[in-house]
């Protein structure tokens, strides 16, 4: 599966979380590596790393500058899912690597643009 150039929108999160459906991701991949830049919504800036595993499922690390001019972070495994028109659908499972420390769930969708 390749992720560069791909766009996403955020579909569903816990409330513990600052990604919204007004959030979009822009990822990139070289390899097994991938990236991404992502905005809106709550957050004004973010940067996302990591790796394509084996299995297929992303593993990476993000941060963001979000409206109160915080900066946060934390991990991340997703699963990829393609869904009938052919885009991509990830469950994301995350952890705040902060004082916060909690935990959530999330799913992004490919956008076309």
């Amino acid at each position: 599966m390749d992720y560069n150039g791909r766009s996403f929108v955020s579909v569903e999160n816990t409330e513990n979380g600052e990604v919204s459906s007004k959030t979009f991701f822009e990822y990139k991949q070289e390899g097994q590596i991938i990236t991404a830049t992502y905005g809106g919504g709550e957050i004004i800036k973010g940067t996302l790393v990591g790796i394509v595993k084996e299995d297929g499922c992303l593993e990476f690390r993000y941060n963001h500058v979000n409206t109160k001019n915080e900066i946060r972070g934390g991990q991340c495994i997703s699963t990829p899912e393609i869904l009938p028109d052919g885009r991509i659908r990830l469950y994301e499972n995350w952890k705040w690597l902060d004082s916060e420390a909690t935990e959530g769930n999330s799913i992004i969708e490919e956008v076309k643009l």
